[in-house]
C-alpha cells in the first residue's frame, strides 16, 4: 500500500480523525505508533514513518500510544470497497478465521497457497496474516483486561493466544506493559456485571446518521431476535463458538456496545460483525462528496449527512429475509418471518405435544432474552406447515439451505463477490434482485443499485430522476463506486 509522505504528514499535523484507520504514524524518537488524530504534539518529519497497519508498526518494534489508542481506531474503509484477495483476507482475519483455522484455513478459504497469501499481505499491509491476527489478539486481550475481572490465563486463551507466555510477551511488546499493569491502569472502574458481559466503544468516522440506521433496523426487527428500544438496538447472535447478545447505542464519536457472550473466544468476531452491521468502517465524507455532486441528491445529503448501509451479522439470515421479501412489502415479509421463527421455536423446544407452544404474541412480549436467527440445518428440519408461503418460495429457501450446508454457497463477507452472486443466481427461486440485495447487505458490496426495486424507483421519481430500470442504471453511473449508498438514499426518498 503506497502512502504519500506529504499527504500523510499534513493529516497528522492537522490531527484529522477522518484518516484514523487509513494509516498509522510511527515516531522513531519515542518508539510509539499513533493514529493520525493523536492529540500529542506533531513529531518532527525526520522522526516519522507511516505504516499501512498496526501490525506493520508493531513489526517495526513500535508500541501502541497509550493516549490515542491506535488499535481502537475504525478499520480502513478500503476493505469495504475492495473485493480483491487482500480485502477479502482482511475481512476474514477480522472475523477470527486465523484464530479458529490458522493461516492454512485462511489460505484455503481464499484459494491461494500460504506463501503467496503471505507475500500479497506483506506487500499491501506491511505484515503477514499471522502478524495481522496477532495484532487483533492483542487488542482483544486489552479489551478483556480492562472490561472484565477474568484471570489472565482465561483472557489469554479467550483472545486466541496459544499459551500464557505468548500472551504476556505479545502484550509487553505491543503496549510496553505487563497485562497486570494494564488492569491496574484501569483504576477503580468496575467491570460490567454478569459473566461474559463486556462493554466497549466502537469507533466510527463522523458523521453518522444514527436515526436512519435505527429506523431501518426497527421496521424490520424480528421478535425474539432483535428489538429497538430508546435509541438502542438489541439482537441475538450466532457466533463460531456459541451464542451471544448485543446492545448497540450510537452516541457522539462512538457506538456504545454491551456484549453478553457464552464463549469469550467470540469477542473478536462479535465486534467485527457489529461493526459490519452498522457500516462503521465507511468513509462518509468521501461517499457523500461523490453523491452530492449530483444536484438531485445534494439537498438530501446536506439534510442527512452520514447515511450508512445497514449490513448483516448473519449471511444466511439475510438470504432468508431476501427470499421471503421478494415482491412483498416489508411488513408482509416481517409477518412471514415471525411465523417461521415461531414454528422453529415450537420445534426447538419440543413443546408441540404438550400443548404449551410458543405463540407470536409471546415472542413479542418477551424481548429480554434474544437469540440468533435459525441456521441452515434448522431450517431444513422444519415441516412444510412452518413456512406459510407458496411452495416455490418454500423450496427456494430449502434449496438455499442445502447449498449453504454442503458448501456450494458461502454467505460470509470474505468470499469472492462476483463468484458468490453467480452461485446464488444458479439456485432455483433466486433472481437478480435477491442476489444483488445480498451482495449489498451480506457481502458488503458498496456499489450495488437495485434499479428494479419498486421503492428505489419511487424514490428516484420523487427526486425527479429516471425511474425505469434501464434509464436509472445509465444515470447512476455517476454515483460509482457508492451506488449502494445511493440505493439507501432513494429508499428514504420513497
Amino acid at each position: 500500500m503506497e502512502m504519500d509522505f506529504e499527504r500523510c504528514y499534513r493529516a497528522v499535523d492537522s490531527h484529522d480523525q477522518r484518516f484514523d484507520g487509513w494509516f498509522y504514524t510511527g515516531v522513531t524518537s519515542t518508539g510509539i505508533y499513533c493514529r493520525p488524530s493523536c492529540p500529542a504534539i506533531t513529531p518532527k518529519r525526520h522522526n516519522v514513518r507511516f505504516f499501512p497497519s498496526a501490525a506493520a508498526a508493531q513489526g517495526a518494534g513500535l508500541r501502541a500510544c497509550r493516549r490515542c489508542r491506535p488499535d481502537a481506531a475504525p478499520g480502513s474503509p478500503l476493505w469495504d470497497v475492495r473485493a480483491d484477495v487482500v480485502g477479502r483476507a482482511m475481512r476474514l482475519i477480522a472475523d477470527g478465521v486465523v484464530d479458529r483455522d490458522g493461516v492454512p484455513g485462511l489460505a484455503s478459504r481464499l484459494g491461494y497457497t500460504e506463501r503467496h497469501l503471505h507475500r500479497m499481505l506483506s506487500a499491501e499491509m506491511g505484515a503477514g496474516p499471522l502478524a495481522l491476527a496477532r495484532a487483533q489478539r492483542a487488542q482483544t486481550a486489552r479489551i478483556l483486561i480492562e472490561t472484565t475481572d477474568l484471570a489472565m490465563a482465561e483472557i489469554a486463551f479467550a483472545a486466541g493466544f496459544g499459551s500464557v507466555r505468548q500472551f504476556n510477551d505479545t502484550l509487553r511488546e505491543v503496549y510496553a506493559s505487563a497485562p497486570s499493569d494494564l488492569r491496574t491502569a484501569r483504576g477503580r472502574q468496575q467491570a460490567p456485571a454478569g459473566a461474559g458481559t463486556i462493554a466497549l466503544r466502537l469507533a466510527y468516522r463522523p458523521p453518522l446518521h444514527a436515526r436512519a440506521l435505527l429506523d431501518f433496523l426497527a421496521v424490520r426487527a424480528l421478535p425474539g431476535v432483535e428489538a429497538v428500544h430508546d435509541g438502542t438496538y438489541h439482537r441475538g447472535l450466532r457466533l463460531p463458538h456459541g451464542t451471544g447478545q448485543v446492545a448497540l447505542t450510537p452516541t457522539e464519536g462512538h457506538v456504545a456496545a454491551t456484549l453478553r457472550l457464552a464463549d469469550l473466544r467470540d469477542l473478536a468476531p462479535a465486534v467485527a460483525r457489529c461493526r459490519r452491521l452498522l457500516d462503521l468502517d465507511a468513509d462518509p465524507v468521501a461517499i457523500d462528496a461523490t453523491l452530492a455532486a449530483d444536484p438531485a441528491l445534494a439537498p438530501a445529503i446536506a439534510a442527512e449527512p452520514g447515511i450508512r448501509v445497514p449490513r448483516a451479522v448473519d449471511g444466511f439470515e439475510q438470504a432468508v429475509r431476501a427470499i421471503i421479501g421478494q415482491q412483498v412489502s416489508v411488513t408482509s415479509a416481517r409477518t412471514t418471518l415471525t411465523r417461521l421463527l415461531t414454528a422453529h421455536a415450537r420445534v426447538d423446544h419440543e413443546v408441540v405435544a404438550t400443548g404449551t407452544g410458543v405463540s407470536e404474541q409471546q415472542l413479542h412480549d418477551q424481548p429480554g432474552e434474544l437469540r440468533g436467527f435459525l441456521g441452515a440445518e434448522e431450517l431444513l428440519g422444519l415441516p412444510d406447515s412452518a413456512f406459510g408461503m407458496p411452495v416455490g418460495r418454500r423450496e427456494a429457501l430449502r434449496g438455499l439451505a442445502r447449498a449453504v450446508s454442503d458448501g456450494t454457497v458461502d454467505l460470509a463477507p470474505g468470499v469472492d463477490r462476483e463468484d458468490a452472486v453467480r452461485r446464488l443466481l444458479a439456485l432455483p427461486g433466486i433472481g437478480p434482485w435477491t442476489a444483488n440485495y445480498l451482495a449489498m447487505r451480506a457481502y458488503g458490496d458498496p456499489d450495488v443499485l437495485l434499479s428494479s426495486d419498486l421503492a428505489v424507483r419511487r424514490g428516484a421519481a420523487a427526486l425527479g430522476l429516471p425511474d425505469t430500470p434501464p434509464t436509472l442504471d445509465r444515470y447512476a453511473e455517476r454515483w460509482r463506486p457508492w451506488r449502494s449508498y445511493a440505493t439507501i438514499r432513494l429508499w428514504r426518498a420513497a
